[in-house]
């Protein structure tokens, strides 16, 4: 076999801690350029020329598959032949002149401010189910934190009093404010409905299910369509738009730009400003639809 997995499989998730999500497309893009090096007569590893790996990538856009596909199998082979090299399987990395195809960032989808108020009042019930949709919702807007991390907060995470919380990404941290608003949902879903989802169990985390179990991104992802149909909001959402408005609406309001990326855990400050770019084409729209001279 010309890429041996398993090593570098254990390499991904014991070195360079990567997502589940990570190592499975990983797994798979390579998997598939085993197939393709197999179908052209190469079997071993050092065999493997960076013409070999140009042709491959041909192929990929040849079949059709988007431009965010294909960077995606450039980057997985260029981890796996990196990999190689480092650990002298090859002499040379054959990825080094591989260029990943060029990705024309979308600009995020963005709910308006009324409508994110909409969104937000759905769970008005006082079910405890509700009273924590209403607690997630509430948080998530107020921080912009992903979800994977909304759901990884822990009880020790939140300070109510401050009115902040401590988000964890990997190996990093940091902290984030929120408002009066996520303060009051969180208070009333710990002291009136988190025990009742509990039933007699014991959790550390914030965020449990119906059942006492912490909270999953599908269960997550589910209740964020529910809430946005019976806010009349025809948007295909996902529980990241509401990241995205954050964002947006803080910049809009006049929040610099650094302090925006903090917020985030942007890496990049180029990342966040793709937020202004939104906020610069909502107002253009709204100009457009609503000057008398247009």
């Amino acid at each position: 076999m010309g890429i041996e997995l398993p090593p570098f499989i254990d390499y991904l998730k014991e070195t360079r801690n990567a997502s589940e999500s990570t190592v499975s497309s990983y797994q798979r893009d390579l998997r598939k350029l085993n197939a393709y090096l197999k179908e052209h007569g190469i079997e071993d590893v050092q065999d493997v020329t960076a013409t070999n790996l140009n042709s491959y990538v041909l192929y990929l856009e040849k079949q059709g598959l988007s431009s965010a596909t294909v960077s995606r199998s450039v980057a997985s082979m260029k981890a796996f032949f990196h990999y190689a090299c480092k650990r002298r399987q090859i002499e040379e990395d054959p990825t080094e002149t591989i260029k990943a195809p060029h990705i024309e960032k979308k600009a995020p989808e963005v709910l308006s401010v009324t409508e994110t108020a909409r969104l937000l009042e759905q769970p008005s019930g006082t079910s405890p189910k509700e009273r924590r949709d209403r607690a997630m919702l509430e948080l998530l807007y107020a921080t912009g934190m992903r979800v994977s991390e909304l759901i990884s907060v822990r009880l020790d995470d939140v300070q109510l009093a401050l009115e902040y919380v401590v988000c964890r990404d990997a190996d990093k941290e940091r902290v984030i404010p929120f408002g009066a608003q996520a303060r009051q949902a969180l208070e009333t879903y710990l002291q009136e409905s988190r025990a009742a989802l509990l039933k007699g169990q014991e959790s550390e985390y914030l965020f449990v299910n119906c059942s006492g179990r912490p909270m999953s991104r599908q269960g997550f992802w589910k209740l964020v369509k529910s809430y946005a149909a019976k806010a009349g909001i025809t948007t295909d959402i996902t529980p990241h738009t509401l990241r995205h408005s954050f964002a947006t609406h803080l910049l809009q309001n006049g929040a610099d730009l650094k302090s925006v990326q903090e917020m985030l855990g942007h890496a990049d400050i180029a990342t966040t400003q793709m937020y202004l770019r939104v906020g610069a084409e909502r107002l253009k729209n709204v100009y457009s639809a609503a000057h008398p001279r247009q």
